[in-house]
This record gives structure tokens, C-alpha cells and sequence, in this order.
């Protein structure tokens, strides 16, 4: 059983596949090695075993507390990684994930009180933390607003219930846009649910995840109630949508001999540029964290906002890392 990927070191039998919603089903993993991660952190997954391959999935598990080594997957229509593993993965069959990485973790940020927001899947990480919370710090208070389309698309539906009903110190609040049913709140996250539901939101440590438009309008909203930076934690997981794509500049894409040249627009990542235009490129977590979408730039205009697993050579040499890479004016890479 040779090893896909060198970012993915680590076997784990598939114990189970559990069905959390319609489009959301939970993998759960044996692993026989220590595999030490922290709530809230993901893990690379190597896609039918390929060395190029790979997807970043939230360990939806607790530490120290869940049986399995378990991440959740929405099944997308076009999705390559979550179609397999949702669709095609059996019980005992071997899957290679990476070390635990990420920052986004109540390990990483201590507090005594949190604010979990969350939205569609973006509820992974959130329950990891929570379940490990109310165990490992049971005198620390939780508020939890978790929104979603519909009551029918909460995922661990009966495991919130049952933290919720059994743990004092965490207080559920639900929101559903449609289809309200009792005990959901009607709408979408906003300056008055926040207002009626967390009074106290300065004193608490802010912790959001979910879709790019759902963690802005948060941050907007911490932002005007007057959150500290300092306590405002959002997952990056996605490579975001840059204010060059809204306007519509483009730039210049050069690639290679022979020389080949593609439109992008202005302030578009290098690895949103090089996926638009079906260009091969390797990027598993898009959080400028794991290093596998480094690519080195001859010439051009452009900032970075993570240099993390690159050394002070191949900065020098121009390598950047393409999820982290904004483009600015006319790129040549090698």
C-alpha cells in the first residue's frame, strides 16, 4: 500500500459513511497511529489515491472524545473530491489524509466566552469545538447561531439537540430562510438578531465559518458592534473573491515556452486565474497553509498575503504560493 501524496501520510480505514442531510454525508475513519489534531482544524484528503489530487475537508470529529477520525462532505454536482467520497467510497476501503493543519481553532484563540457562527457546512468546524468546549472547558459560555436554507438542512441536527439540551453552558439559536418551523428563527444573520441574541458580543471571541459572502457580511457586523480585531476568527478555507473580478480590469497571463497568454482580471488570485482558464495547478487547501500550489513568477506586478511554507530562497527566486498570490498588473510565470 504505497503512500499517493508526501502531503498525505496518514491510512485510515473508512469505518462508516453516515448520512447527516440530503447532499451532506459524514466519513467516519480508523485510524491505528496516533493522529493528534486540535477542534477545528482540516485535514488534505488524497482523491483515489492521486499524488495531485487532493481536497481539504474539516475534521468534523472531536479529539480526545470521538471514536473516529471523521470529516463531513457536501456532495457537489461537479465536485471531483466530494462525488468520490461520497458516492463511490465503501466501508474498508483506505483513504490518506494529511496532518491536521489550520489555525482556526479554540485551541489556538483561549477564551472564556464564544460567539460560533456559522452557515451551510461551515458548521464542521464549529460542532468539533463545541463538543470539546463543553467537555475539556465546561465552565466556558457558548452562544451558537447556525443558519441555514431550510430546518431540513441543519447538519448534526440530533447532536446540537442533545448539546443543547444537555449543556448548560451552550445556547442554540437557529435561523432558517425558509420553511420555519418552531424553535427556528426566521431570515438571515443580521444587525438585530445580533442585538437580541448577543447583547454582550464585544466581551466575547468571535468565531465564523461558512460561505465567503455569509463570513464578509459578519465581519462587517462585529466590525460595527465594535468587536476587537483580535477577537474576530474566520475560517479561511476558500480562496476568496477578489475586488478586481467585480470590476472587470484585466491583466496579461503569460505561461511558458511555448509563450502562451490568457486575460484575468485584476486582482484575481493566481490560482483563481489558473483554474478559470483550465490551467493544471495543485491546490488542496486554498489557505496559503499547506504549499502545494507554489509557483514561481518570472516577472510581474502582485502582492501576497501568506508565504508560510516557502523559504527564504524561493521567496527570492520568485515563488509564490497561488491561493495567496493577488495579481496586480501583467504575470509571467516559468
Amino acid at each position: 500500500m504505497a503512500q499517493p501524496s508526501p502531503h498525505c501520510p496518514n491510512p485510515m480505514q473508512v469505518h462508516s459513511l453516515q448520512r447527516e442531510t440530503d447532499d451532506v454525508w459524514t466519513l467516519n475513519l480508523i485510524n491505528n497511529d496516533f493522529y493528534p489534531y486540535q477542534p477545528g482544524q482540516f485535514a488534505l484528503v488524497s482523491i483515489r489515491d492521486s499524488e495531485d489530487t487532493l481536497r481539504a475537508y474539516t475534521l468534523s470529529s472531536s479529539p480526545g472524545l470521538s471514536p473516529f477520525v471523521s470529516i463531513s462532505v457536501r456532495c457537489l454536482p461537479d465536485g471531483i473530491g466530494s462525488r468520490w467520497l461520497t458516492q463511490e467510497v465503501k466501508p474498508g476501503q483506505i483513504l490518506w489524509l494529511s496532518d491536521a493543519q489550520g489555525t482556526f481553532s479554540c485551541m489556538q484563540h483561549p477564551s472564556d466566552r464564544y460567539l460560533m457562527l456559522a452557515a451551510g457546512c461551515g458548521v464542521t468546524p464549529i460542532i468539533s469545538m463545541c463538543r470539546w468546549l463543553v467537555v475539556n472547558r465546561p465552565e466556558c459560555d457558548i452562544q451558537v447561531i447556525l443558519n441555514v436554507r431550510t430546518p431540513e438542512n441543519v447538519i448534526f441536527a440530533e447532536q446540537w439537540q442533545q448539546l443543547s439540551a444537555t449543556c448548560p453552558q451552550l445556547k442554540l439559536t437557529l435561523m432558517a430562510e425558509e420553511q420555519v418551523q418552531p424553535g427556528f428563527l426566521h431570515g438571515r444573520i443580521g444587525e438585530q438578531v445580533l442585538r437580541q441574541t448577543v447583547p454582550d458580543i464585544t466581551s466575547r471571541t468571535v468565531m465564523t465559518c461558512g460561505p465567503i459572502a455569509y463570513m464578509q457580511q459578519v465581519e462587517q457586523l462585529c466590525q460595527q458592534f465594535g468587536v476587537p480585531a483580535t477577537q474576530f476568527h474566520k475560517e479561511q478555507f476558500h480562496t476568496p473573491v477578489e475586488q478586481g473580478e467585480k470590476h472587470g480590469k484585466q491583466i496579461m497571463l503569460r505561461i511558458g515556452q511555448p509563450l502562451r497568454e490568457y486575460r484575468v482580471p485584476v486582482g484575481s488570485t493566481l490560482l483563481a486565474a489558473l483554474e478559470s482558464h483550465k490551467l493544471p495547478v495543485n491546490a488542496a487547501c486554498r489557505a496559503g497553509v499547506c504549499g502545494s500550489c507554489k509557483t514561481r513568477i518570472l516577472e510581474g506586478s502582485y502582492t501576497t498575503t501568506s508565504n508560510m511554507t516557502l523559504s527564504a530562497a524561493e521567496i527570492e527566486q520568485g515563488y509564490v504560493l497561488a491561493c495567496s498570490c493577488q495579481l496586480q498588473g501583467d504575470i509571467t510565470l516559468a
